[in-house]
């Protein structure tokens, strides 16, 4: 078995355990934990996100899990705001560099963060995990770092997980293993990758 698989066959036993579904363990800490992969692994992870999903959801025993892709969350934004076709026509009359830098400024988290925390935190109920996925396909507009800092003050309650493809060594962000996002401190690893032989 792969190293991934190894890996993601660890996740549904930990999300089952009242200490993370009561933030519990934590030092007091909010519940958010990052899943870390490599990106090529990228169909695998997303297989097993839906198997997590379809397992969670349909056992009334188990809490609920409710995903947040922040791609698709980008894009029903620009609809919502009547940028989506705008976008399109710009990038065909001035490509795709100025596009992403007008969506950018549109949506930008760092001055509307309250698009993508009210869009997630407005979804959700008691006793549902969220997991946040897209990461990849939302980058470079959507920063996967400052959607969590954005996040860490308006979700207690909840434990949060997000899927990055790249490497969290519990400190900093790298995005397809070369990209520097930034540096985060506040999520725990869900599955250390070097825990995740057994």
């Amino acid at each position: 078995m792969s190293q991934i698989r190894k890996r993601l066959d660890q996740i549904l036993p930990e999300i089952k355990k009242k200490d993370f579904l009561n933030n519990k363990g934590l030092g007091n800490e909010i519940g958010f934990y990052l899943f870390d992969y490599d990106p090529e692994d990228e169909l695998i992870v997303r297989d097993h996100i839906d198997f997590l999903i379809r397992k969670m959801n349909n056992n009334p025993d188990t809490a609920d899990i409710v995903e947040f892709d922040l791609f698709n969350i980008m894009i029903e934004i620009l609809e919502d705001k009547g940028y989506l076709d705008k976008a399109f026509k710009m990038e065909e009359k001035s490509g795709s560099q100025k596009m992403i830098k007008k969506i950018k400024t549109t949506i930008s988290l760092k001055s509307n963060a309250r698009l993508f925390t009210n869009y997630i935190s407005e979804r959700i109920a008691e006793n549902q995990i969220i997991f946040i996925t897209g990461v990849g396909k939302a980058w470079p507009i959507v920063r996967s770092h400052t959607v969590l800092n954005n996040l860490h003050p308006e979700i207690e309650d909840n434990p949060l997980v997000m899927f990055f493809p790249g490497n969290y060594d519990g400190a900093s962000l790298s995005l397809f293993g070369d990209i520097h996002d930034d540096n985060y401190y506040r999520a725990f690893s869900l599955v250390p990758r070097n825990d995740s032989v057994i």
